[in-house]
Formats: structure tokens, sequence, C-alpha cells
């Protein structure tokens, strides 16, 4: 299961350095060309770092941090993590002082997971180097709509692919974001999410406490 969620990072990635040359494109590009215009781009920004990841491992993450910046919703995706902890329905339930501490630990914990996946599962994009990917046609139906799931197949060691599913909405502004992916029947939004309540419940709600304390959740097989 680790390397699952090793392979969904890596393919995450791969979808962030795609909506980024999409958005430098005109006219703008469905879902599942974002998608598929990822693959060439980001195995070959790989292949690159075999040759000075372990000697610069930072220059790695950098590249990768700035890939992800501008095309991933870390605030929404923290948000889900923390679940009903950040809701809507708990934020007005909160006094003005309640809400600004509330605002302040999202802002703290998307930072936190900002910085965190990238370097938790950096590595995982460096191990499927090579590796087959095809991605089925979207039906009208499917790529029609401000969110859309794109379905990749993964060929890597096994006969079997591994099966992925980015779930991708659009900003305001038009840009997809990636919003949560699903590998496997895994999903990586509600894994975090577990994880995330099972720390509030043992630090007795205190979020500071969790967010202080959090980690990329790592399951082994």
């Amino acid at each position: 299961m680790k390397q699952l969620l090793h392979l969904a990072a890596a393919m995450l990635l791969a979808a962030g350095s795609s909506l980024v040359h999409a958005l430098d494109t005109d006219p703008p590009q469905g879902a599942h060309e974002v998608v598929r215009q990822a693959t060439d781009a980001v195995m070959s920004a790989v292949d690159e770092a075999q040759a000075y990841v372990d000697a610069e491992p930072e220059r790695f993450y950098d590249q990768l941090q700035e890939i992800l910046d501008s095309v991933v919703d870390f605030r929404g995706f923290a948000r889900g993590v923390m679940g009903p902890y950040a809701s809507s329905e708990r934020y007005r339930s909160l006094d003005a002082e309640g809400r600004e501490q509330l605002r302040e630990q999202l802002e703290r914990f998307t930072e936190v997971m900002r910085v965190g996946l990238v370097r938790t599962y950096g590595k995982g994009l460096l191990a499927f180097g090579g590796s087959r990917i095809e991605l089925p046609e979207l039906s009208e139906e499917e790529s029609a709509g401000s969110r859309v799931a794109v379905r990749q197949l993964i060929f890597s060691e096994g006969t079997e692919p591994y099966v992925l599913v980015y779930h991708m909405g659009r900003d305001r502004d038009g840009s997809w974001k990636l919003r949560n992916m699903v590998i496997e029947n895994v999903n990586l939004g509600e894994i975090y999410r577990s994880q995330f309540e099972s720390a509030a419940r043992k630090h007795g709600g205190d979020l500071d406490q969790v967010i202080a304390s959090w980690t990329a959740v790592e399951i082994d097989t």
C-alpha cells in the first residue's frame, strides 16, 4: 500500500506539471488533455533529476514545489483533510476570536501539507521513471462541467496496470486545479482525513497540537 501511495503522489505531481503547461496554452484545454501532456514533461524532469538528486535533493524538492504551488488547491485539500474541524458549520458556530484562530490554523496546516507532501513522496516520483502511462478518452458527458474525473493507467512491473483517478475542478478564473486522487480505490484525501481525526481525538481536539505533530501517513503492506 505504501508503494501505491508513493505512486499516487508521483502522478499527482505529473498532473500538476501538465496543468502548468495548460495554463500557458491558448485556447484552454480540457482536463484529459491537461493530464495527457503531463506525462512526457514530468518523466523528462525525473530523468534529469536522476543525475543530481543524491547530491542536490533540495533542488529536486524546490522544482516540484514550484510546479505544484500554482496548480494544486492545497488550501482546499488541507480543509478537506481537517474535515468537520474546518467546516463552514463549525466556522459559523465560533465567535470572532475563534474564527480568527481557525483561519490561522487552516493556513498553517495548508503550509504543513504543502511542504510535507512534496518531501514525503518526492522520491516516489523518481521510482517510477520509465513507466508506460495511458489515459482512456473521456466521453462528452464525462468531460462536461466544472469537475472532471480523469482515469490514468500506469504500467510498471506487474502485468496489470495501476488505476488512478484524478479529481479536478475549475478555479474561479477557469483554470483547472487538482482537488483529490483515488488510486486502486484508495482515496488519498479520505486517508489523510482519517489520520487527522484520529490525531484530533488523541489530543482532545487541540488542533494546534495536531498540526505541530503532523506527519504524512505511511501505510505498510
